[in-house]
């Protein structure tokens, strides 16, 4: 029988957060274990469950009929097991699929150890060259991104895609949100060779983060789509943007996102609508769904390109953004380094708005990391 133990964060009630300490289960044949490295917070999707605003709270979500019903909530407290951003060391192995030393890309929440299936558990090996704690974004969060742009890609030319950034190369794109969604989503366009990158946010210090990363910005004000109308003509009566990518969860961001559209352009949806949009309810099945305004959410790929673009591929392509534009990403984009003692502080403290943060990483080792 195992003894060993991991520390999870753990979600009690709205506003309550704690670590707890759990039983790792025996490592079977097959598995392997894995120690945390960095976990990266999701300034978004998590902190609905400790603001009490994420739908699957409040109704049970049927995957089979692709509703949210009356009933039983899908999801109660305590929540354990949130977080999509983890990088795990190898420590133990019972399969030739990975070796002991490697480290690996996973989605398995914050705990600091993990004992992983190979059969059940997705997870990436991350090349030597790659600075670790980027590796947060090679599971999850940078396929996100990049299904944004699979999505515009899809939008120009249907099943006929060829590259991550057929959607994207040549045209003049907006993206509306400098939240981590927003700014790795502005890299991968100016890294497919978009002709103009302009990231539109209401905060100065984001905006000054995505112009260090090489993109143009502009204040969202009631005279941003004026602005960016004047600036980009495509003919008579037609200006804007060829592709908006909407990256915030705020009714007022996707109002904002139409707006900066040419006639008959395309928005990219990757927000969260956590509190819906009053009417339309956003938050639930638009998002869950992935519908039209094209609903880029990660739970699919384009109709038509999943057998050449799954989640592998997805990975793949974020490794290539990082290894080129990671440095800028490390010194701009990863704001705070925390110990996972400091975790529940840390969480109540974002969502109640007494500290913000860009991306938070939580890594034991902070000193090494200039934390």
């Amino acid at each position: 029988m195992s003894d060993a133990l991991a520390e999870t964060l753990s979600i009690e009630a709205p506003g309550e957060v704690r670590l707890v300490e759990e039983k790792l289960p025996d490592l079977p044949d097959g598995g392997f274990m894995v120690a945390t490295t960095h976990s990266g917070i999701s300034a978004g999707t998590e902190l609905t469950y400790v603001k009490g605003t994420n739908p699957y709270l409040g109704a049970s979500w049927d995957p089979a009929l692709g509703l949210f019903l009356e009933g039983t909530p899908s999801v109660s407290y305590p929540v354990r097991g949130i977080g999509y951003m983890q990088v795990g060391l190898v420590v133990e192995t019972r399969t030739r699929a990975v070796s002991e030393g490697a480290l690996v890309a996973m989605c398995y929440g914050h705990r600091t150890a993990y004992v992983a299936d190979p059969m059940a558990d997705r997870f990436v090996e991350l090349p030597d060259d790659l600075d670790p704690m980027l590796g947060i974004y090679v599971a999850h969060m940078g396929p996100i991104c990049a299904n944004g742009l699979l999505h515009a890609a899809h939008d120009l030319c249907g099943p006929a895609v060829q590259g991550l950034g057929d959607g994207v190369r040549g045209r003049r794109v907006a993206v509306v949100g400098a939240g981590v969604v927003g700014l790795l989503t502005a890299m991968f366009a100016i890294s497919a060779g978009a002709a103009e990158v302009v990231v539109v946010d209401e905060t100065p210090e984001r905006l000054a983060i995505a112009e260090a990363l090489g993109a143009n910005v502009l204040a969202a004000d009631p005279e941003t789509a004026v602005e960016l109308k004047r600036r980009w003509r495509h003919g008579p009566n037609d200006r804007g943007a060829d592709v908006v990518f909407q990256c915030r969860g705020q009714c007022r961001a996707l109002a904002l996102g139409l707006r900066l559209l040419r006639p008959q352009g395309t928005l990219v949806d990757l927000a969260f609508y956590t509190q819906g949009a009053e009417e339309v309810r956003l938050g639930e099945e638009f998002h869950h769904n992935g519908l039209t305004v094209r609903c880029a959410q990660i739970g699919r790929v384009p109709r038509g390109l999943a057998h050449a673009w799954d989640r592998e591929r997805l990975s793949h392509e974020t490794i290539a953004l990082l290894r080129e534009r990671g440095r800028l990403l490390r010194r701009h984009v990863i704001t705070d380094v925390a110990r996972f003692a400091e975790a529940p502080q840390l969480m109540t403290d974002l969502a109640a708005g007494r500290r913000h943060t860009v991306q938070a990483v939580l890594c034991d080792d902070v000193e090494d990391e200039g934390g």
